[in-house]
């Protein structure tokens, strides 16, 4: 998927939102746990209930492969669900030495056919690049995080920048805003504008709204670009929702109230830009 046709899917739905598929069977209703694949048929029902309301899905694979080939199954059944035109994303975090990375690439670009993979850069350059050698699909690498122990590393300050800053001014030589995102967590909102100083056109993952707390309004206002340049995520807050029979309707009520949100940030942004 090329960068224009996110662009158009956000002025379409007016709506920036990535719903995370972090399907675990401990918490899904229990009439579930009776069907075939309960992991599918739960995201099913999820999408169904948000697909007009997001542009993209967002499962995070760990969710699949714990339960080994059957979970594999229902991942490809999924992604083979998503309306063509929303934008997937795997979840996944890979990154390793160049022939290791190139086989991650094909197995979530060619055989699961995802746009995009969250990508560790700690191993540099060697690690990332063959992600980005494929055409029209996208790498998400970690720059900022909103977890606690991002702070262990992600903040040591060398000569002149931060090690996440170091991660942005390098990567940029690697790739650009047509193939390019970075994860940046809705916890640390003050820090995008920051962020945006070194990469203004890339599009940022943001994750840790809802749930862990995040405020999309400052998100917005620290993070958005002339293009919008957001993809929030939501998982949590949105797929557990309800844990009954209805609980599809539960997380269409908790979608609907992220989208009318963005909708009136995405106009006051733009008014007053």
């Amino acid at each position: 998927m090329i960068k224009q046709e996110i662009i158009n899917q956000i002025k379409k739905k007016q709506s920036f939102l990535c719903v995370g598929l972090d399907t675990d069977l401990t918490k899904i209703p229990a009439h579930l746990l009776k069907e075939k694949d309960p992991i599918f048929e739960f995201n099913k029902q999820i999408i169904d209930a948000t697909y007009d309301l997001c542009v993209a899905y967002k499962p995070n694979t760990a969710f699949y492969e714990v339960y080994g080939s059957k979970g594999w199954e229902a991942l490809q059944k999924t992604l083979d669900y998503i309306p063509k035109e929303h934008f997937t994303i795997a979840d996944a975090k890979r990154g390793d030495i160049g022939n290791t990375s190139t086989m991650y690439a094909k197995a979530f670009f060619e055989t699961l056919n995802f746009d995009a993979i969250t990508v560790a850069p700690y191993m540099g350059e060697d690690s990332v690049t063959p992600f980005l050698k494929f055409k029209d699909k996208w790498v998400i690498l970690l720059a900022l995080t909103s977890n606690k122990g991002a702070d262990d590393f992600q903040f040591f300050e060398g000569d002149k920048e931060k090690l996440f800053e170091k991660v942005l001014q390098q990567s940029k030589k690697w790739g650009d805003d047509e193939n390019l995102m970075y994860v940046v967590g809705a916890t640390r909102p003050e820090m995008l504008q920051e962020i945006r100083k070194i990469v203004p056109d890339n599009f940022l993952l943001v994750p840790g709204v809802g749930a862990q707390g995040g405020s999309l309004a400052d998100v917005c206002k620290f993070g958005m670009n002339k293009n919008v340049g957001l993809l929030v995520n939501s998982s949590r807050g949105i797929i557990y929702a309800g844990n009954d029979k209805n609980f599809a309707k539960k997380s269409r009520i908790e979608t609907q109230k992220i989208q009318e949100e963005m909708h009136i940030l995405l106009n006051n942004y733009f008014i007053h830009n």
